[in-house]
């Protein structure tokens, strides 16, 4: 006749009102399923509280996008079982070919009162004021390249942003991503503010910032972004520029733990 095997307690669990629910009844597996599951439910809320807190407390620290107070505005998005994974640059290229405006003209509005456009338009001063315009961002500043600047627009309300970038797969345009992204914002959030952003042609340099203002600032996924500026005009970023948008991507998704 064999001994009785000892009746092991059930696991542990702590004290507090994270564990209120849990049915003391309920044995074993099943038990231990449900009490895991609320606590990882209330600590991902304090987690995610806490977190949202510190980003509005200290606003300066986005100043770089490796800060990690650096995420989408709006973060609640709909739960699926699989993380969210960037599109690829081949899947990125496909989507830039289909054509959903009619045609490429000198100047359009992208988004609310934020426009993108070519060299030819930043240097129409007659159709800038027609349009409004009171911000203007050169993403092709420079001696050699669109080059506008303060003196240029002496005399128009309007102000001037400019950024020195190369059309070149090989520059490194996502430095500039957050400070222009910002800098759309707070022109946007003025009383009657209508932003340009311009390069050369408007499809490429421009095109980029703008985009990542639209994945920081209005929570949009890079395809997405795309979608909504493709909608009024057409764009091609070069391929360097797509990979730094799909870590631009990647980074808010994983941040804000999009799913």
């Amino acid at each position: 006749m064999g001994l009785p095997q000892p009746r092991l307690p059930p696991p542990a669990l702590p004290a507090g009102p994270e564990v209120a629910r849990c049915r003391p009844e309920l044995r074993g597996q099943k038990q231990h399923q449900m009490c895991r599951d609320k606590r990882l439910e209330i600590s991902s809320t304090k987690c995610l509280s806490e977190k949202t807190t510190s980003w509005a407390r200290y606003p300066h620290r986005m100043d770089s996008l490796q800060e990690q107070d650096l995420r989408r505005p709006n973060i609640h998005r709909a739960v699926g079982l699989h993380p969210y994974q960037p599109p690829t640059l081949s899947s990125l290229q496909r989507l830039l070919w289909v054509r959903h405006a009619a045609m490429l003209s000198h100047i359009d509005e992208v988004w609310p009162n934020l426009f993108l456009g070519d060299a030819y338009a930043a240097r129409d001063k007659s159709k800038l004021l027609q349009l409004g315009i009171t911000h203007v961002v050169n993403v092709a500043a420079g001696k050699f390249q669109v080059d506008t600047g303060d003196k240029f627009y002496r005399g128009m309300p309007l102000e001037y942003y400019g950024v020195e970038a190369d059309d070149n797969p090989f520059f490194d345009l996502s430095v500039y991503f957050l400070p222009v992204a910002r800098y759309i914002r707070t022109a946007l959030n003025f009383p009657q503010g209508r932003v340009l952003v311009h390069c050369a042609m408007g499809v490429s340099r421009s095109a980029t910032v703008v985009l990542a203002f639209l994945m920081i600032y209005e929570n949009m996924t890079l395809e997405e972004a795309i979608q909504t500026v493709q909608a009024h005009r057409a764009i091609c970023p070069n391929s360097g520029f797509l990979r730094q948008l799909q870590v631009l991507d990647n980074r808010l998704g994983r941040e804000t733990r999009r799913f």
